[in-house]
Parts: C-alpha cells; structure tokens; sequence
C-alpha cells in the first residue's frame, strides 16, 4: 500500500516521468491500457465478489454496470489512441498569411482521482483509463465506505503499475485532506455535491483545473402521451439498480395528473417483475452502503408519513435491517416541500408528483438546482422540444432512463450544482489533456503591413479583419 509518508516521494517520480515524456508516445500508453484490461481480467472474480460484500451487487449486475463499462472504456482507447492524439491543422487566417496553425495534444501532467462508493470499480477505473490514454500518471483515492473493493483495487493496481504510473491511497476525511493540499496538475472528483464544494476551494489555491462528477435529484417527467407499461417498466429499472444509489437515478416522478393512479400501479407491478413480490429475498435486490446512510432513508420515510404521504411498498416488509435493505417504496401525496423533495435520495424511495401543465412542471425544473440527468417519456414531438429546450441538465434520455451512459460518443457530466467537466471515450481523453495551440508562420514572406507606421496600411487591415 502506498503511504502518505512517501506521498512526496511518489509525486516528484510521476513528475519526473511527465518532464521525461516517458508518457508521451502512444505504444507506452496502449501498453500501459493492454496491461489494466489484462489486471481486471485476472483479478474479475475478486471484483465481482467485493462488488457483493459492499453492496450486495450481484456478479450479473456488478459486470454491466462496473466491469463492462470499463472493458469498453478499455478497448474504446485502444482503438481510437492514433486518432485521438493525432495533430490537428488549422487554418491560420488571413492576417497571419501565409502560415498554419496546429493544435497539439500533450498530458495535463500528474493527476490525482477521487472515486466513490456506489460504483467503486467503475468510477475508478474509467477516469483511469481516459488519464491512462492522455497519458497522465496518477494518484487514485477510492472511497473507504467500499472497502472490500478499495482493497481489491489497490492489489491489482500495485500489480500492474508501477508508483510512478499509478498508486493507490487508502483513507477517509483526514487523507482526502492532506492530498488536496498537494500541487496536482488535474483533479478528477465524483461525489457529492459538498464535497465537491471542498474540493474546488483547495483546487484553486493552485489554480489547478477540476472535473466534478456531483449528482442531484433527476427527474422523470411522464405526459398525457406515454406509454406507462414501457415507462413503469424503465423507470423502475432505473430507479432500482444498485438498490437506487446511482448518481444518475431517476430520483421523482412526475406525471399528468389524469394518469398518476395508473402509472403507480403499473410502477409497482414492475418493481415485482425486476425482483419478485419479496424483493428483500432477491439474490439480484441490492443493499445500501453502511447503516448511516440506511439510518438516513428510514429517517425520510418516517418523516414522510408524519408530513402525510402515503407510502406504497413492494413486498411484505418495508426493511431487513441484518443486510442494510430496504424496499422498493412509491411515495405519493407530495409536494416540493416535503422532506424527500429536499436532497437526492441516492435509495430505493420514489416520490411521485401529480402535474397539470407541463409548462409549469417546466419552469419548477428549470428554477432548481441543475440535475444530473433528466427523463421524458412521451409520444410527442412538441413535448420533447419543449423539454429539452428550456430545461438545463446535464444529460439524459427521451423514453429511457441511464442508459445514455452506455455510449461512448455521448459525453457524460453535469452542469451547475451536478457538476463540471465531461468524459467517456473521446471526451474523457479531452478532459486530461491540453490542447497546445501554436502558428508555423513562413519565412519565405514578411508582409509589411503588420508593421508600424500603420497609416498608409489602414484600408487593407481594416478590410481583412472584418
């Protein structure tokens, strides 16, 4: 394990490596992403097992959802590193004529990566690998509420890589503290809002350049046109992923107030299909993270039912406390000031809001702290322009809900409060890298109009630079 004791030791060697340009060339950076697809390969079961032990996951679901979005992250990089880190020529421009411009892709330099604990393997591993293609060496912090899979991570990392490439560091609040007090040239964060807040302020007394990763409560928005049975069926699938502790969860409902009965009937049944009229006995239902935050969602649900909600749970029991589960649970009769309407949920709890005009559920959005994700299931075209004109948010689906992650070609991050910054494929090589803007100007012409006195030059400059 590497300690902070030898934190500045393994600083000034992934310096060195940068000043070097050991990390420039392309072959060391595919090799350096063969040998992470290799270590995950190697060590998959371990994953999987700890992806279990911290959050129930099962192996089916910890591969799609943590693994397998790695794998392509991977292979996505590999594929794509000539094209990528290829020089880009530009047009210099009429006042520099005759000349060229280039835009050259080089490392950010060392970069230092938070994870968190909902996806301890994939929101480790995926800024890795996008710092690994940009050809960064790095610092990697996961979080100390995934344990098991923290330790895991460290093994394999260890193994593969050496400190100058990539080291792991082990900690809570007090090490978080004492690495942000390091110069870094980047610093990638997923978490949570007021982390993130801490994060920025330590950041900027080095000025050193940050993507956040935050969250938010996203919202579903289901109109007069939708299909329930389509909706119900994806809302509840993502809403119950990781037992809803997914930072792209859709986090209420709204839905047109002549159909609301209807979608939470239909909400329930689907909850059903997905893990059975006993979901706390499902080998596929997850469990949330530690008693603290089970001790929080059991607080919202009492709260709710003395603010008057009314709770609608699937299965006989609302909690198995031994494994830290809690039920799917419909939450209806709210309002936007209830307790459940005051934070992102990050569990299995829906609150579902009865709407009259979409052009009020509109400006209610739209005058709330930026989502992370937004999802509208409709069967109009108005509707959906509607939406996605006037309702800022950092990503998200028509029909669907978190599978806009899926695809490399759609960048992902947020905006405002959920965060800054966007990556997966390309974009993820974008963010740790710096795009060296220089002009190659001949030296076969010097046109003499660029030089004082200008007078007699004014009409032909002014022309040229309308």
């Amino acid at each position: 394990m590497s300690s902070l004791e030898n934190l500045d030791i393994i600083r000034q060697r992934q310096h060195d490596a940068v000043r070097s340009g050991r990390f420039l060339g392309i072959e060391g950076r595919r090799e350096r992403l063969h040998r992470l697809l290799c270590a995950m390969k190697l060590w998959e079961s371990e994953l999987l097992e700890a992806l279990y032990d911290d959050l129930h996951k099962s192996h089916s679901e910890g591969y799609a959802t943590e693994l397998g979005v790695v794998y392509s992250e991977i292979r996505e990089a590999i594929r794509q590193l000539p094209r990528w880190t290829r020089d880009r020529r530009v047009s210099g421009g009429l006042a520099s004529f005759p000349s060229k411009g280039m835009r050259l892709a080089e490392p950010m330099g060392m970069a230092l990566i938070f994870s968190p604990w909902n996806y301890p393997v994939q929101l480790s591993l995926a800024p890795l690998v996008a710092a690994l293609a940009a050809g960064c060496p790095c610092v990697l912090k996961p979080s100390r509420y995934s344990s098991a899979v923290s330790r895991v991570l460290e093994k394999m990392l260890e193994e593969a890589f050496s400190e100058e490439e990539v080291a792991v560091f082990q900690g809570g609040a007090k090490e978080n503290q004492l690495l942000l007090e390091k110069k870094w040239d980047i610093i990638f964060f997923t978490g949570s809002p007021q982390v993130g807040r801490i994060v920025m302020e330590a950041a900027s007394r080095h000025l050193t350049p940050v993507v956040l990763e935050l969250g938010g409560k996203s919202p579903v928005i289901v109109d007069q046109t939708a299909d329930l049975d389509l909706a119900a069926r994806r809302i509840m699938w993502g809403k119950l992923l990781n037992s809803g502790q997914t930072c792209v969860a859709p986090d209420y409902v709204l839905v047109s107030r002549s159909r609301q009965q209807e979608l939470e009937n239909k909400l329930l049944l689907a909850a059903q299909k997905l893990y059975g009229k006993e979901p706390l006995d499902s080998p596929d239902y997850g469990a949330i993270i530690n008693q603290k935050h089970f001790d929080r969602l059991s607080s919202l649900l009492k709260v709710s039912q003395e603010e008057g909600c009314t709770l609608r749970t699937v299965g006989s029991a609302r909690f198995k406390e031994i494994t830290r589960q809690i039920a799917p649970t419909l939450i209806s009769g709210v309002s936007w000031e209830n307790a459940v309407m005051q934070e992102e949920l990050f569990g299995p709890l829906l609150p579902v809001i009865p709407y009259d005009s979409l052009d009020d559920v509109i400006e209610e959005i739209a005058s709330r702290p930026t989502p992370l994700a937004l999802y509208l299931f409709t069967n109009s075209r108005e509707n959906a322009r509607d939406v996605l004109l006037h309702v800022p948010f950092g990503g998200g689906c028509v029909n669907d809900t978190v599978m806009h992650l899926t695809s490399s070609r759609l960048p992902f991050g947020g905006l405002g409060e959920s965060g800054m910054g966007q990556y997966h494929g390309k974009a993820g090589f974008d963010v740790f890298t710096h795009y060296k803007s220089v002009l190659f100007s001949s030296t076969r012409i010097d046109l003499p109009m660029r030089y004082a006195p200008y007078g007699k030059f004014d009409r032909i400059i002014r022309r040229l630079m309308r």
